[in-house]
């Protein structure tokens, strides 16, 4: 690592700080041009830290993000990272979300969400290994938001900021995987109920299968499991789409054998 345990320490708690107050920050690329991502993910899990300790946050799940092109070319971020999501991000179908005092800079992303019924810890998992160990997939909105000002980002800025969550909105529907092709799975999203964007679940390294696995291996590295239970967003399909209160979201997830499957919410 670049940085010294305090300065880590300190990072993660101006992250929370601005979280908090609604107030975004400089780059921490810009303010501390040797961060590398190790010191990144270091800084996540003091910010993780406050949430949980100050806040009474529990971890239920955790996310990948930055994996299909669309949103690479976006944010000129190359290459996947990943965020924890706790109990407070969850939010029911069809939801009504606060902006104010609640988001910064939000963006919708549409995912393909997985529920696990057995734990993994990488390394050596598979999508062999991933699909034995879900016990469901589910439509998912993430909304996205950034505590670096204007989403001024590179890979070190978005990892140290929980890889950039905000919330997520999971669908009722809850599909087995098995015997379905999730590469082949299509989502459709619309905006205001305008039609807005479509991806595969290709578009996420090939599979979300694939996706949860390096996310698997990548979290192994640092001895942080998959556990029963959690939640796992492998994602997003399509580019990302800045959102405002007054703003509804709706998405369907189609695919063989799948109908009437959907997650909206809507922004106040």
């Amino acid at each position: 690592m670049a940085l010294d345990s305090a300065t880590i320490e300190q990072l993660g708690e101006h992250l929370y700080r601005a979280m908090r107050s609604g107030q975004t920050l400089p780059p921490l690329t810009q303010t501390h041009p040797d961060i590398d991502i190790d010191d990144a993910y270091h800084i996540s899990r003091a910010m993780l830290a406050c949430r949980l300790q100050r806040d009474g946050e529990q971890v239920v799940g955790k996310k990948i993000g930055v994996t299909s092109a669309a949103v690479q070319d976006m944010l000129g971020v190359f290459q996947p990272d990943f965020g924890f999501l706790t109990d407070a991000m969850a939010y029911a179908d069809g939801a009504a979300i606060a902006v104010a005092g609640n988001l910064i800079q939000p963006r919708a992303e549409g995912e393909i969400a997985f529920r696990l019924k057995a734990d993994l810890r990488g390394p050596g998992i598979t999508e062999a290994d991933v699909l034995a160990a879900t016990e469901c997939i589910m439509p998912c909105f993430e909304i996205v938001d950034s505590r670096i000002h204007n989403w001024q980002i590179r890979i070190q800025d978005t990892v140290a900021d929980n890889a950039s969550c905000g919330v997520y909105v999971l669908g009722e529907r809850e599909i087995d995987p098995r015997g379905l092709d999730l590469a082949q799975l299509q989502i459709q999203v619309f905006k205001n109920g305008e039609p807005l964007s479509s991806g595969k679940g290709a578009a996420v390294q090939g599979n979300p299968l694939t996706a949860v696995a390096w996310l698997a291996n990548t979290l192994g590295a640092f001895d942080i499991p998959f556990l029963a239970g959690e939640v796992i967003l492998s994602g997003s399909l399509v580019p990302l789409e800045p959102v405002s209160a007054g703003d509804e979201m709706r998405l369907q997830l189609s695919g063989s054998g799948i109908e009437n499957c959907g997650v909206s919410c809507r922004f106040v």
